[in-house]
């Protein structure tokens, strides 16, 4: 079986961090979620992949080539204008060669065993003659956000996008297994209300066409939807890795459960690591800082004395200077966190943060949430960032300033407390000094 694999869209809501990169490219437990989905797709069987892309496509790209370095073979397949799910995967008619084929959104992550046993449930249902497609099902809390699918028995008979009236909690995972009928069903699609081709209109003319299509429980499942969803994906693929130590890590310093040290890093004494947790090549860690569980740190970052980080993702090529605090963050490439920065992750009040998504506040649903920082951000000394700010690329925070609301990119922000100027009278040296 071939898969088609969907990495094209903005990802406008995962800004600020995809001004600079598409989002399919963010590191989630030391790489990119679309290292994650080759790879899983790769250890289910499946090795030709169609990649649908857009924009980024450079990046994407440049990193993964033929695929050959992940043990697959990748075949682009270009969406020159984004017009939505059901155009991207008509683009694929031709690669799949009129056989089943899976689809995976780019961003949407699943555990290995999952969808190992989605293909093997394929395998008995593809001899039916009504057999259309699989729809893959997860239960989710707010199912207001998602496409929600409805079931008699084990087919769907209706799927709806973001219902205003909630009457089931089983949402579309974004992952599934189609036959060849999918592209006449998208030839009589027709432009959503967000003028854009849906696939799920798609399907739904294939369940009114009489078509079987089935739907398969997942059990674990990672939409990287909102900038917050990525340390919830982070944490998943932590605790599934394996701990193993290839730097060097000085006396005294200490290692506690599945922690990952990369060549080249070093751990300098006195640095206390709890896994799960992930440390990428060459960086340079401590001495005394506290790195907590669900961090993932990338390649050439330098942690200094002092630090604390919990539950972050910290990027390549950024410093995090001595005695700062980094909790539940997303800190971009090539960052300089000044000494003392503080990013708080609870409101003083104990309600969900909110985050500021398309010009709107959100609920993230987090109790602790810190900051969003894009790729190129520097800190001056003692500045504090609140709950649920996103700091836009190659902004500046001057020293001391506290900063309530979002900043947009190539933004520079400054405190200017008020100074009041008084003559000193001369003392004699060592006068009144404390001993």
């Amino acid at each position: 079986m071939r898969a088609v694999v969907l990495a094209a869209g903005l990802g406008t809501r995962m800004r600020p961090l995809t001004f600079t990169k598409p989002k399919f490219l963010l590191p989630i437990a030391g790489k990119p979620a679309l290292d994650h989905v080759l790879l899983l797709l790769k250890n289910a069987g499946v090795s030709e992949i169609g990649m649908v892309v857009g924009y980024g496509k450079e990046q994407i790209m440049e990193r993964y080539g033929n695929g050959s370095k992940l043990g697959v073979k990748v075949e682009y397949l270009h969406q020159s204008n984004l017009l939505g799910t059901a155009n991207a995967v008509s683009l694929a008619e031709d690669f799949i060669s009129g056989e089943n084929f899976l689809v995976m959104n780019g961003d949407t992550l699943v555990d290995q065993e999952s969808l190992n046993a989605l293909l093997k449930h394929h395998e008995e249902m593809k001899s039916d003659a009504s057999f259309g497609g699989i729809v893959t099902t997860i239960e989710v809390e707010k199912p207001e956000q998602f496409g929600i699918v409805f079931l008699d028995g084990d087919k769907v008979t209706e799927i709806v996008e973001k219902p205003k009236k909630v009457k089931s909690k089983l949402a579309n995972a974004g992952v599934y297994i189609f036959s060849p009928k999918i592209f006449d069903a998208i030839k009589k699609t027709k432009k959503s209300k967000r003028g854009e081709y849906e696939l799920t209109t798609s399907i739904q003319i294939l369940i009114n066409e009489g078509k079987k299509i089935g739907a398969f429980s997942l059990k674990l499942w990672a939409d990287i939807g909102m900038p917050w969803d990525i340390l919830v994906a982070n944490g998943y693929f932590l605790r599934g890795q394996k701990g193993e130590i290839h730097g060097n890590v000085e006396h005294g310093a200490f290692i506690e459960n599945n922690v990952y040290v990369g060549e080249g890093s070093r751990i300098r004494s006195g640095s206390y690591i709890e896994g799960p947790t992930y440390i990428g090549e060459n960086c340079d860690i401590g001495p005394n800082c506290f790195i907590r569980p669900s961090t993932s740190v990338g390649n050439k970052v330098r942690i200094g004395n002092g630090v604390e980080i919990k539950n972050s993702i910290i990027m390549d090529n950024t410093n995090v200077a001595h005695l700062s605090y980094v909790g539940d963050s997303v800190i971009g490439n090539k960052c300089n966190l000044g000494a003392g920065t503080t990013i708080a992750n609870l409101r003083l009040d104990g309600e969900d943060i909110k985050m500021e998504i398309r010009g709107k506040a959100i609920s993230t649903g987090r109790k602790k949430l810190g900051t969003i920082i894009a790729d190129n951000v520097k800190t001056g000394v003692n500045c504090m960032i609140n709950p649920g700010v996103k700091i836009g690329p190659n902004a500046a925070i001057g020293p001391g300033a506290v900063i309530y609301e979002d900043v947009p990119p190539n933004t520079l922000m400054l405190a200017r407390p008020e100074m009041e100027k008084r003559k000193w009278p001369r003392r004699e040296s060592g006068a009144g000094s404390s001993g």
